[in-house]
This record gives structure tokens, sequence and C-alpha cells, in this order.
């Protein structure tokens, strides 16, 4: 069955059961994750910069947040710290400025939510990796500039693209991308990030195979450490777009067994498989985009079901042709 035949099918499977992967029905994670000690610090840094009135209060807080300052505004690109001041006044004083600031007090007034996700995301992260350290989280308003920033240090998240889709503003992306900038995305983006410090790789394997598992691990990995939320928020397809893949997942899998894709290492081929795209043309335009990375997350999964490794094995594991062999992948065929 190919796409434009079984998009009725997709529509039942969401109405009776939730296709391809399930919830758990007991997704919390153990209390002696949640019970672990951990000194999380969230500076609403937005607040500090738009109350600041002159050149002398920013030179303040550039001075007072080192880690920001030499990650997020990058001093050394500026001739003298009295240009970099000027420019964060002006910048803050600019009435458009402040209207969107306004916006993003009023939308992330009460920021209690995202603040116990990270922290419950961090308390596991620490629990399958003790050598982890927890970042310093700021919270900025960029002028639609920088969506997030996340470092071994310091985590700063750019608010302003985290408004509703429907809110006035919004960032200059493509629909299909911006729709995924909202409240409940920003978390598990923060996780799915920080998996990279711990995601293993052969430099010298430049595959689609292995980019596919790269990405596989990666949200097996945000999914273990946010066992509640939903794939929508991990992967950033739709319920639709998720339910259609699994109903078409044979025929996904037989377009890339068939064209002898895995081994691919054009990257202009690789790119119609990973990259952010509204749809996966070269398979069909009902396909959603990024279809290696969904393919990749499918193989993961069943790599450490069937081979019953832990998390840390995963992520320090990285052969993508070991795992792809040992996953005993098959796509599940239509309920």
């Amino acid at each position: 069955m190919k796409y434009s035949n079984l998009f009725w099918f997709a529509g039942i499977c969401l109405l009776i059961f939730s296709c391809g992967k399930k919830e758990e029905e007991n997704c919390e994670l153990d209390s002696e994750i949640l019970n672990q000690e951990l000194d999380l610090e969230i500076v609403r840094l937005e607040r500090e910069f738009f109350d600041a009135n002159s050149q002398e209060d920013y030179l303040f807080l550039i001075e007072k947040y080192p880690e920001f300052t030499e990650t997020y505004l990058r001093p050394d690109l500026y001739p003298s710290l009295d240009t970099l001041t000027a420019e964060l006044l002006m910048i803050h004083q600019d009435s458009s400025m402040r209207t969107l600031n306004d916006s993003v007090q009023l939308v992330f007034n009460d920021f209690s939510d995202i603040e116990n996700e990270l922290e419950t995301a961090f308390k596991a992260i620490k629990y399958y990796f003790p050598e982890f350290q927890v970042p310093k989280v700021y919270t900025f308003v960029s002028g639609f500039n920088s969506d997030l920033v996340v470092t071994e240090e310091v985590i700063v998240i750019g608010l302003d693209y985290f408004l509703p889709p429907t809110h006035e503003f919004q960032p200059e992306l493509a629909r299909y991308m911006a729709e995924r900038y909202d409240r409940p995305y920003i978390v598990p983006m923060i996780v799915t990030a920080i998996s990279s410090q711990f995601n293993n790789t052969n430099p010298q394997d430049n595959t689609l195979l292995a980019e596919m598992i790269y990405y596989g691990k990666a949200y097996h990995f945000t999914k273990a450490i946010l066992p509640c939320t939903s794939d929508q928020f991990i992967i950033g397809y739709t319920p639709e777009e998720i339910a259609d893949s699994y109903a078409n997942e044979e025929y996904i899998w037989s377009h890339f067994v068939q064209n002898e894709l895995l081994y691919e290492t054009n990257p202009f081929e690789i790119r119609k498989y990973m990259g952010e795209a509204p749809f996966t043309d070269a398979i069909s335009t009902k396909a959603p985009g990024r279809l290696g990375r969904w393919l990749g997350w499918n193989i993961v999964d069943d790599y450490v079901m069937n081979q019953d490794v832990t998390l840390q094995m995963l992520m320090m594991n990285p052969d993508a042709e070991m795992i792809f062999r040992q996953s005993g992948y098959r796509p599940r065929p239509p309920a």
C-alpha cells in the first residue's frame, strides 16, 4: 500500500488506538531518580536586560553573567565592550523589541512548568550519566535571532521563538517548522541537544545509515529521559504524521532497501531523507520530512529491546552498522 491509499487507515488508528509506539501505562521515572538532590538555576535574564537604562547598566550585566556573555553575546566579535553595550542599549530601547518582550512576559510569566520539567530531566540524565554537569539556564528575548543555545555549561532559551503558533509575533520560519516552536517542545529540544554530549559516533562513517542511527539514538535518549512526553514533541511530527508513517512503514522501508540508500554517502541524497523539509519528496509529497530520522529511531528502539542494552551502552556504541545488524529491525505491519 502507498501513502495515497492509507490515510483513511491512519485516521482509524488514531480513533481506536495509537499506531506504532505506544505510551507506557506507567511512564513515571523511578523514585530513585526523582529523589535526587539537584541544584538548577534559571535566570530570567530578559527582564534584567529590558530594565537596564544605560551602557553602564549593560556593562554591569555582562560582567555579572560571564557565561552568558561569552556563549551568547560573543564580545570577541565586537571592537570593544563600549560597542557591545551601545548596541545592547539600542536594541532594548527599540519599541518593537519592547512590545515583543511584553508579549513574552505575558505568555511566560509563570515558568514553573518548564522549570519542573527541566529539573526532572536533569535528574534523569544525572542518574544515567553521573558525569553530567547541570548547566546554568538563562531565558532571553532574542528578537528572533536565536531559539536555543545548548552547551555543557550554559543553556539560553530564546523565549520569543516559543510564543504560541497562533501569536501575532512569529519567527521567519516555514510554517511546518514554526509549529514546532511552542511551549511543549522546549524541554524535549533541550534534552535532544544534550544527548549529543553522550552520543558516540564514528567520524569516518559518513553513510546515511550512520546519520539515521545518530538521530535514532538521540530520540531514544530523549524518550528515556522524558518517558511521559509524547513522541510528537520529540520528533516534531503531528499525531497524524506519526500514524501515517507507521501505517506506511513497510512501504517506507522498501523504498530505502530497493534504492540501496543505507550506505549512500552523497550528502545531497542524504539530505533528502534527513534534512528539514515539509515532506520527503523522494517517497511521497504526503510523507513528512526527515523520515530517515524517524526510521533510525525505530531501528534503535528495536536494537535496545532485542539486545537488552542499557541507555549508557547504547549511547557509548559508535558502530551504526552493528546497531542496525543486531536490531533485527523489521517494519511493523499495519494492525
